[in-house]
């Protein structure tokens, strides 16, 4: 009798991402928030999922990824019971994405490994993850630069309204402070319900350097005026943000200070991603980046800060199966 594959072992690796500003927290049009998003080449949550007789979760957010399996296993495979194995995980609470990024990881190998067709914009509603923003499925899916089109009505995860692949040579400088969180849970929900209105002419300026100058910006190469805009929105977002941000535009002021530095040395488009605390900026070569991120680390280090030289992302998450063979 010939041999037969069947998948044995499912291998998920997912990238954190950057949130830049939301769109339109408005809402006067139907639809809320909105935002703009990069995948980027670290940090990264890396994971292994297989058969099992009994569920066993261990490694890195063990305590995290446990909760959301049984949430997946509840949903996509009752009967079954699973080992998964946490490698990697981009770190909690730091803005970069992380349980949006590991509940979608989670789901993907589930579903590749139970030969389901993957569906993170499904998965998204499942794990409860994305109640503001569809970045996080979109970039799961494919990465690169999107803009997702907020939250209407119907309640599904907000659609990919636009998607254009981040240049090649570019690189972002995190700044990343690992004694900070951004808010989160709770506290957030708290911090949203606690904000004042939105104006409509602040979500119309926000739109409006987005589809005239940031997407352009993008699709030609133009890194200065990609980070015009990009620090014009900051700037929005952030001043609406301060009240519960200690009246500041950065949850880490020593985050706030290194990015200030990073644009005055020549660095563009900086700001924070989500509640922070990490800070980024743009720069046009990897050789600059290398510049600027020497020129900073001796005061982000004496700070308790890192800096690192990441490139954006033109792909989704990496699923690859492991066959056994029967006979």
């Amino acid at each position: 009798m010939s041999a037969q594959s069947s998948v044995n072992e499912v291998r998920v690796t997912a990238a954190a991402r950057l949130h830049l500003g939301f769109l339109d927290m408005n809402g006067g049009l139907g639809r809320n928030f909105g935002g703009l998003g990069l995948s980027v080449g670290g940090p990264r949550t890396r994971l292994t999922l297989r058969r099992a007789d009994e569920t066993l979760v261990e490694g890195a957010e063990s305590e995290r990824a446990r909760r959301l399996l049984r949430k997946a296993q509840a949903a996509l495979a009752p009967r079954s019971a699973h080992h998964l194995a946490i490698h990697q995980a981009i770190p909690a609470h730091s803005g970069l994405g992380s349980g949006t990024q590991l509940a979608l990881a989670i789901a993907a190998a589930l579903r590749r490994l139970e030969d389901l067709p993957l569906d993170p914009n499904a998965d998204a509603a499942l794990m409860e993850r994305g109640a503001r923003s569809g970045l996080g499925a979109g970039l799961f899916q494919d990465g690169g630069f999107v803009v997702d089109g907020g939250r209407g009505a119907s309640g599904l995860t907000p659609p990919v309204i636009a998607r254009l692949p981040f240049p090649p040579d570019w690189r972002i400088l995190l700044v990343m402070d690992n004694n900070a969180q951004g808010l989160n849970g709770e506290r957030e929900r708290e911090a949203f319900a606690a904000l004042p209105p939105f104006s409509e002419a602040r979500a119309g300026e926000i739109c409006r350097r987005v589809l005239m100058q940031a997407l352009p910006a993008l699709a030609e190469h133009d890194i200065a005026a990609f980070g015009e805009a990009i620090t014009h929105i900051q700037t929005i977002v952030g001043d609406y943000f301060a009240p519960a941000q200690n009246g500041r535009r950065f949850t880490s002021a020593r985050v706030e200070a290194v990015v200030a530095r990073l644009l005055r040395e020549g660095a563009t488009g900086g700001g924070q991603t989500s509640w922070g605390p990490t800070g980024f900026a743009f720069v046009a070569s990897q050789a600059e980046a290398r510049r600027l991120a020497e020129r900073a680390r001796s005061d982000a280090s004496a700070d308790g800060l890192n800096i690192e030289i990441v490139e954006g992302l033109a792909h989704g998450a990496r699923i690859d199966a492991i066959y056994a063979r029967i006979a």
